[in-house]
């Protein structure tokens, strides 16, 4: 059975995150030890003990929630930013003045810095940016007093933190990236395999179908008929591709991406894709040329056009008769898009089209002509007697409805 590759899981972000436990558990250690090391020297070393037991019991009962983005929420974020701040401003009721001004370190000493890396890592600079302001303000009210160290200090914790949460930012933006295009890759040899199959299989039986059933004629070539248009239909949609899978539920490990219910092109207001438009004109007798690419062209816009070419086909079939062939040619300009509609029917005899119009029929003036100039496009129209008609769309990419 063949099977399909989709992007299960990737992640640049989790290793921040293993590191981040790494640092608050080495931290907290080390913030122990200097305490231990300067028992002597403190004030009122009770507070400090106190204090130094809870950051233990914090520190090792959170570090499932520094695993990962999903588990480390807002609550606690501020939860663990509070226990940072108030091992700052505890320090002048532990340690003794002459220490603090002296630039003796705070209770919790550099494992503060673990609670602004959280910040950073969760949401990004802005959030460092936040949290490490905090930090600041409070070192500077413990010292009471903005001294040379000091400045230093909070000034490192701040643009570092800043810089982590910059970078977090840039790679979650490269994942998605990276994602996407991975996912793109494997749908896209998915779909090569499916057009190889199809192509071996299905549309030569279709295409045997259609030559088959003409040449029998009576109800066998209404059925080749059918078949030639199943054959056109089915060839488009495997040229389109297959969308790519857009399911990740791993939120622990980063590029996450969900399936969601997205607005028609209809109800944006952003560009479409003029292709997908156009397509269903497609038939046995109706030949469709696109470019490999998207047409971008305002949703307004793309729909006058398309009911312009449907207009175009229309005539060819009303006066071309039903054997009659089209042809459909989409052409993406640098400033705009231009749809050509050719037939092989006999043409229009000279001076037909300002006739039907003096009769009231209305069909090329109102229908193709009148749809260009309101959305500020044209429409030429060129036919010689005996050769076929084409019909050149012309549309400005910055043109919507007037």
């Amino acid at each position: 059975m063949a099977k399909r590759e989709r992007v299960m899981r990737m992640s640049v972000e989790q290793p921040l995150w293993r590191a981040l436990t790494a640092y608050r558990v080495l931290t907290m250690c080390y913030a122990i030890g200097l305490f231990v090391s300067a028992y002597d020297k403190f004030a009122r070393p009770q507070v400090a003990i106190a204090y130094l037991a809870v950051l233990f019991v914090w520190t090792l009962a959170t570090l499932p929630k520094v695993a990962g983005a999903a588990s480390c929420t807002k609550p606690f974020l501020a939860a663990d930013l509070t226990v940072a701040l108030t091992g700052i401003l505890l320090t002048p009721v532990a340690d003794s003045h002459d220490r603090i001004v002296g630039g003796g370190p705070t209770l919790p000493s550099i494992w503060t810095a673990g609670a602004v890396l959280a910040y950073a890592i969760k949401g990004g600079w802005r959030w460092a940016a936040f949290a490490s302001t905090l930090v600041g303000i409070a070192n500077v009210v413990q010292r009471q007093a903005l001294s040379q160290d000091t400045l230093h200090n909070v000034l490192l914790v701040w643009v570092a933190s800043i810089a982590i949460g910059y970078v977090v930012e840039v790679a979650r933006a490269s994942e998605r990236t990276l994602a996407r295009a991975l996912e793109i890759e494997a749908a896209t040899r998915e779909r090569e395999r499916l057009a190889r199959d199809i192509h071996d299989g299905v549309l030569q039986v279709l295409a045997m179908v259609q030559r088959r059933g003409s040449a029998l004629g009576g109800d066998a070539a209404e059925l080749g008929r059918m078949a030639g248009e199943q054959e056109v239909a089915l060839r488009t949609l495997v040229s389109g591709g297959l969308p790519a899978s857009r399911i990740s539920e791993d939120a622990a490990q980063g590029a996450v991406v969900r399936a969601v219910d997205e607005p028609d092109e209809s109800d944006e207001d952003g560009p479409c894709d003029l292709r997908a438009l156009l397509a269903p004109y497609a038939t046995a007798k109706v030949t469709f040329s696109e470019p490999g690419a998207p047409v971008p062209l305002a949703p307004a816009a793309a729909k006058e056009l398309a009911a312009a070419v449907g207009a175009a086909l229309d005539n060819v079939h009303r006066h071309a008769g039903e054997d009659a062939r089209a042809w459909i040619l989409v052409e993406d300009e640098p400033d705009a898009v231009i749809v050509t509609v050719r037939d092989d029917g006999p043409g229009i005899p000279e001076g037909r089209l300002a006739q039907a119009e003096g009769e009231g029929r209305l069909g090329v003036a109102l229908s193709i002509r009148g749809r260009l100039r309101d959305i500020g496009g044209t429409a030429d129209l060129i036919s010689i007697p005996g050769q076929g008609t084409e019909v050149e769309l012309k549309v400005p990419k910055d043109s919507g409805a007037r």
